[in-house]
């Protein structure tokens, strides 16, 4: 034997490189909030360094006053100390309208949204194991799904034997073929990996394994009276090929005590076996060639797996010491592969999870697509892809719908980049082929979620948005390279996984749109005061309490908010859809506006219509400014519906949130006169600020009522500017010619 490679150099170390390293992919929606945060950070320093200019400015040239109403400075005359309190006020001001700006709160938000529904997620059978994976799942477009175990129950049982070209029942008794049944117990209870312990106390065999094996053992010793114990008794195991998801098969070398005779059985997927028998046994027991039968046998699997059946043929060979290869070695010893005996085929029935309809149907509904991925033939795999929906019965299935692993891999990568998106199942495919469509579809621009239980799906689960592990049949590796692990191994887990991380989107989404309400607001008061008036109503410390308390627990009350079944009904926002809607657009700004309205009328006419000091004036302008977010906090609820009420008596957690934030306002107001830098107000001002606050609710209900267009408003801005660009273009190549032209007029 010659050792090529070793360690990491090995196929299996290459794969587990491949999967322990970090890609650092950033998730959609961390490559949407990066750019948000950007956006509006850069917005924040640019009116912030207005401010400090315009401030400065104002100063400088002696346009602002003291409470006296005497000019602030004035030259030499003014002392140095002043001037530098003055620019240490105008720089606060203008640090002021940066704390403002940038939502600070958001990271936060997003973290408790989080963490919020991973912890709902899991009395839902769903173990996430990257918190970022919750939201991915929400964008996602398409589910490459594995069928056994996840489709559907993962319980074989035998339910058709053919023995040539004659259908067995379970009742029958071979007594013409015991040959044939003798060698299928060989072919059984030898070629396997599972494991048979008869109790002493006589009770029915304890069969171990995978649920095939488990099957046809069980199969074996109920139907055809296999004896395990006298099989070990009787023959020695020479040499075992084990079965692997490329080739399909299985085989062993055994030696029969009795006559030293050596025989060799394989096992497999029955269009592959046939392939390499010559002949096959008839029910009377008798041996016939295949040479003009072969077809009707073909005929025969290709019926059974269209009855969602799998198909597993046996085969058997007796030969010589010389075709055996025999040496002491016994890793050199080879298994004949052609002109086999076909014994039986039997077609192992794995129904269809309960539910496993209905979801694939609500994910269709929700506008994302479901491609099955299995190591079945072409046949089962379309009649379980119909049974669980995947496929319309009523509709004609084209050749691209359907396709084999081998032709899928063979594609030039041009052909597989066409058909990818038409593909609705993937038959007889090995774990390379579902890297494969992986890495196509998302070079197409879909986010994708991968299911998968064994060693080999761990690369496409890596590879995937969002890797989705079984949590019972699945292996450690698989689980390690997923992101969530589906504890009960059912595709309807993985719907509600989808529902969940569509939940967390959307609240997300209505944070944000809460958030920029706020910095709108505030960002707006704060700088046309600073302009005008040379001071900010909003104060620093103020702006603090709005950022830190308000936001994080805003953040805390919106991440409560649980799926619902409209949620399932829009279509998957993608990689490339904006994180902030037209929707919220309309939204945020009739409500910003609003505010900015009746604060900016307080900011300036506040002390003649209350007849109020600007003490008191900046303490109603700051708890009206507060109280617009709590009322408007229940808008948020829902970002379309009009009654945004609907529900949540349901939602304590949320009301308690509301309760919390309003008492620690009157504490801020009432008590903390020296840190806040408020007044206490009266009954009736109070009234006033709630009052003005409640107004967010007709405004929100009638803001509902204005329709958007569904193309992103920032589209038609960056269609304007390209518009632009190109007229100045136009001008600039036009410039010199026109010159040319006035010339040649005033030489006329």
């Amino acid at each position: 034997m010659l050792v090529t490679s070793v360690g990491m150099n090995t196929a299996w170390g290459e794969m587990m490189s491949s999967i322990s390293g970090d890609s650092n992919e950033r998730t959609p929606l961390q490559a949407r909030l990066d750019k948000l945060t950007s956006s509006i950070g850069k917005i924040g320093l640019v009116v912030a360094f207005l401010v400090l200019v315009v401030l400065l400015i104002r100063y400088f040239t002696g346009n602002t006053q003291d409470k006296n109403g005497k000019k602030e400075y004035n030259g030499s005359q003014t002392d140095l100390d002043d001037v530098f309190n003055a620019v240490v006020r105008i720089v606060a001001a203008a640090v002021t309208i940066v704390v403002v700006a940038i939502p600070e709160g958001l990271p936060l938000a997003v973290t408790l949204t989080l963490a919020y529904s991973m912890k709902r997620m899991m009395a839902d059978q769903a173990m996430v194991r990257k918190l970022s994976a919750c939201e991915t799942m929400g964008s996602a477009t398409i589910i490459c799904t594995d069928k056994t175990g996840t489709l559907t129950l993962n319980e074989m049982k035998v339910s058709k034997f053919w023995l040539g070209q004659d259908s067995i029942e379970e009742d029958s008794t071979l007594v013409d073929a015991a040959n044939v049944v003798s060698l299928l117990h060989q072919g059984v209870g030898l070629n396997t990996t599972g494991t048979v312990y008869i109790p002493a106390s006589g009770s029915g065999p304890e069969i171990s394994g995978s649920p095939t094996e488990k099957a046809l053992l069980s199969w074996a010793i109920l139907q055809l009276g296999m004896d395990v114990e006298k099989l070990k008794q009787g023959y020695r195991i020479l040499h075992v090929e084990t079965f692997n998801s490329d080739k399909k098969r299985s085989g062993v070398a055994i030696r029969k005590s009795a006559d030293n005779t050596i025989h060799v059985h394989w096992k497999g997927a029955a269009e592959i076996i046939l392939a390499m028998c010559s002949s096959y046994c008839e029910s009377s027991g008798i041996t016939k060639s295949l040479d003009g039968d072969r077809f009707k046998i073909e005929k025969i699997i290709q019926g059974m797996a269209a009855s969602s059946l799998r198909c597993i043929a046996f085969a058997h060979k007796e030969i010589s010491e010389e075709e055996m290869g025999c040496h002491k070695d016994e890793s050199k010893h080879q298994l004949r592969k052609e002109g086999l005996t076909l014994l039986g085929i039997v077609g192992l029935k794995d129904p269809c999870r309960p539910g496993v309809k209905k979801a694939v149907e609500t994910c269709r509904l929700a506008g994302v697509d479901i491609k099955m991925i299995t190591g079945d033939n072409v046949f089962t795999a379309k009649a379980i892809a119909t049974e669980c929906g995947i496929l319309d019965p009523n509709h004609q299935v084209n050749g691209n719908e359907v396709v084999s692993g081998a032709d899928f891999r063979n594609y030039t990568h041009e052909e597989r980049m066409e058909k990818v998106e038409m593909i609705r199942v993937m038959a007889r495919s090995s774990p390379f082929d579902k890297l494969l469509m992986v890495q196509c579809l998302k070079q197409k621009g879909h986010v994708v979620a991968v299911t998968g239980d064994g060693t080999n799906d761990a690369p496409a689960l890596k590879e995937a948005d969002i890797g989705l592990s079984m949590g019972i049949q699945g292996t450690e590796v698989a689980k390690e390279s997923s992101d969530i692990v589906i504890l009960d191994d059912d595709f309807t887990s993985v719907a509600t996984v989808l529902r969940w991380g569509r939940c967390v989107y959307n609240n997300i989404q209505k944070f944000i749109q809460f958030q920029l309400t706020v910095n709108v607001a505030a960002l707006v008061i704060n700088f046309i005061a600073a302009v005008s008036a040379g001071k900010v109503p909003l104060t620093a410390v103020q702006l603090l309490w709005v950022n830190l308390i308000m936001d994080t627990l805003g953040a805390l009350a919106l991440a409560t908010e649980r799926p619902t079944d409209e949620l399932m009904q829009r279509s998957p926002v993608g990689r490339t859809a904006p994180l902030i809607t037209n929707i919220m657009w309309r939204n945020l700004l009739a409500q910003a506006l609003f505010q900015i309205s009746v604060l900016l009328t307080l900011q300036f006419k506040g002390e003649s219509i209350f007849n109020v000091n600007e003490e008191v004036k900046d303490t109603l302008i700051f708890n009206t400014f507060v109280l617009c977010q709590v009322f408007n906090e229940f808008n948020s609820r829902s970002m379309e519906k009009q009654n945004v009420f609907k529900g949540i008596h349901k939602n304590r957690l949320f009301l308690g949130i509301v309760g919390i934030t309003i008492i620690l306002q009157v504490v801020m107001v009432e008590f903390l006169k020296k840190f806040a830098n408020t007044v206490r107000l009266n009954g009736l001002q109070w009234g006033v600020c709630i009052a003005i606050g409640a107004l967010s609710w007709p405004i929100g209900w009638m803001v509902k009522l204005i329709t958007v267009p569904d193309k992103p408003f920032l589209n038609y801005v960056k269609r304007a500017e390209a518009r632009i660009k190109r007229i100045l273009r136009l001008f600039n190549q036009m410039g010199p010619s026109s010159s040319r032209l006035g010339i040649g007029c005033g030489e006329r």
